[in-house]
């Protein structure tokens, strides 16, 4: 499947927030984990125009989109499940993506470790499992002739720890951290609009299995089961809730 990447302005928003939080400091070194197609790369360098700044991700069209757009900053393909990083940062700035990587018990502190002394650890991850988009789309995936194929990778999404346990994570080896969860509520125009918002990250790996024909009606069952768990305003929009994680830590 194309490489997609709907409502970058309502995606980019909590990078936006999480920026805001960081007290004021000058780091000369930043990276960007899980940056898809640069749009936090390019707050980050707007914010640290100084700072030397990369950016990584696994997806090759999402980095050509980068690449284009933000030729000052250095793009690296990498898998952040097998990511080590050579020297440490003094911000290591995540946004969407550390929700598809598993043990984040195990994995924080890891990031952690990759913030020089004084430095920002900042992550935002999506915690919307339980919210009807997602769930219904596990429903369809396990209800439909699709299911021996699409079922295992339903199973595959890690859980996101409690606060408490993220906390526990973190702080043996941090000066400082701040936790907290922001839900934003989109007004979209229709069910296919959170389709369309689901298609590059959520949805994207239940659909690439299916041939052309089951994809459709894959994406017409779910739409039919999202227009009973969204129904529509007066004006024909619908309300996406989407509660998201925030940490922020210091070295």
């Amino acid at each position: 499947m194309p490489y997609q990447y709907a409502y970058p302005e309502e995606r980019t928003r909590p990078a936006v927030d999480l920026l805001s939080r960081i007290p004021t400091f000058a780091p000369a070194s930043v990276i960007d984990l899980g940056c898809g197609p640069g749009f936090s790369s390019a707050l980050l360098a707007r914010a640290f125009p100084k700072a030397q700044i990369v950016g990584v991700d696994i997806n090759d069209d999402a980095l050509d989109i980068a690449r284009a757009h933000l030729p000052q900053v250095r793009f690296e393909k990498s898998d952040l499940t097998q990511w080590s990083p050579e020297k440490t940062y003094d911000l290591v700035f995540s946004n969407g993506a550390l929700q598809w990587l598993p043990d984040h018990h195990a994995l924080l502190p890891k990031l952690l470790g990759a913030v020089g002394p004084g430095g920002y650890l900042a992550v935002q991850i999506p915690n919307n499992l339980h919210e009807p988009n997602r769930a219904l789309m596990r429903m369809v995936a396990a209800d439909g002739p699709w299911a021996k194929r699409l079922v295992p990778i339903a199973k595959t999404r890690p859980t996101i720890e409690a606060f408490e346990d993220l906390h526990s994570s973190l702080w043996p080896f941090c000066q400082w951290m701040d936790l907290w969860e922001t839900t934003y509520v989109h007004l979209l125009d229709n069910v296919w609009s959170i389709i369309e918002w689901m298609t590059a990250t959520g949805l994207r790996p239940f659909l690439e299995p299916l041939r052309e024909d089951e994809r459709k009606n894959f994406l017409a069952l779910y739409a039919k089961e999202l227009s009973r768990a969204y129904p529509a305003l007066p004006d024909g929009k619908v309300l996406l809730r989407f509660p998201r994680l925030f940490i922020l830590a210091r070295r």
